[in-house]
Formats: structure tokens, C-alpha cells, sequence
């Protein structure tokens, strides 16, 4: 086909398009659900016992001393 007689919608496109509405309907149909649904409620743990984080602790006291001049 030439430029002009090529359609402003091709198949491709269409395809596309409907594919992106599927999902966005999806979406929307899901979201409220979710907003209805209950609040999650964590438990609050001690940041000492959860975290693998940085402790002072006596090895590292030490290492401190060592450090001052």
C-alpha cells in the first residue's frame, strides 16, 4: 500500500491498545478491593534482636581505644 492509502489505525496498534485497556481494567478492579480490605498491623520488634546492623559491643570498644592518639 502507498502512504495514502495506508489506514491511521493499523492492527498492530489495535492490538496495543486493547491489551493496555485489559490491564487498566484490571487495575481498576482490583484497587478497590484493596482499599477496603483491613489495615496491615506489624509487630514492633526490638531494633537490638531484629537488625544484623552495627552493635557496640566490646571487640569494638577496644578497637576504639586503639584508634585514639
Amino acid at each position: 500500500m502507498s502512504e495514502s492509502q495506508r489506514p491511521l489505525i493499523d492492527r498492530r496498534r489495535v492490538f496495543a491498545g486493547a491489551g493496555t485497556v485489559g490491564a487498566l481494567a484490571a487495575a481498576a478492579a482490583v484497587l478497590p478491593a484493596l482499599k477496603a480490605s483491613e489495615p496491615v498491623v506489624v509487630a514492633k520488634t526490638d531494633a537490638h534482636e531484629s537488625s544484623g546492623g552495627y552493635q557496640l559491643t566490646e571487640h569494638v570498644k577496644r578497637y576504639y581505644e586503639t584508634t585514639r592518639i
